[in-house]
């Protein structure tokens, strides 16, 4: 690929979508740069999102069934693309949310592992680190109802497996997510540059 594929992770109220949009708009003005996320806005990603605010019920190995089918579509039609135009992607969350909240509601690790094997692999994954009480409190003051993925025990667990899958996709870095936006802002940068060179 001629550009560079970045992914943001982490669990949710860790702050990945400000995090992601901070990074490609600094990437935009040194290059093109196409930021995206997962689920995507479109046909699958739109029946992910409704089964996550509980509008309809599945289990979770259908889920993440769909999750895999919204990441291939995503990959074949914007990512991969995208990438060999030579633009740069940031792409806000990915296979790693798959495993580690997939694995958190119970759904089998080696399963996961095989749906999502064959995916790009990103060239860089940034995962946001922030403990559950932080995150629950961020999204009470920022979401008005609680998605599926949003309990306290299940978000101990999508923590935990963060730190025990960090490496299944390839490089990744661990960044504290409870400092203030800038100064993450400014780790990202540092870690974008070490890692792939200046944009």
């Amino acid at each position: 690929m001629k550009g560079k594929f970045i992914v943001i992770e982490g669990p949710d109220g860790a702050g990945l979508s400000t995090q992601a949009e901070l990074l490609a708009n600094w990437i935009k003005k040194r290059r093109a740069c196409v930021l995206t996320k997962e689920p995507t806005d479109n046909l699958i990603g739109g029946l992910i999102r409704a089964a996550l605010k509980d509008e309809w019920k599945t289990s979770f190995d259908a889920l993440q069934l769909l999750f895999s089918a919204d990441r291939a579509h995503h990959l074949s039609s914007d990512i991969i693309p995208t990438l060999e135009k030579g633009k740069w992607v940031v792409c806000d969350r990915y296979a790693l949310s798959t495993i580690c909240y997939g694995a958190a509601s119970g759904v089998d690790v080696d399963w996961l592992k095989e749906l999502n094997k064959n995916f790009l692999r990103p060239d860089l994954t940034i995962i946001l680190d922030v403990p559950v009480e932080v995150s629950l409190e961020r999204m009470k003051v920022a979401r008005f109802g609680a998605e599926l993925f949003e309990k306290r025990e299940r978000l101990m667990r999508v923590r935990d497996n963060y730190h025990k899958f960090k490496d299944l996709f390839g490089d990744s870095v661990v960044v504290d997510g409870t400092r203030s936006i800038e100064e993450i802002h400014e780790e990202i940068k540092r870690i974008v540059i070490e890692r792939l060179g200046h944009p």
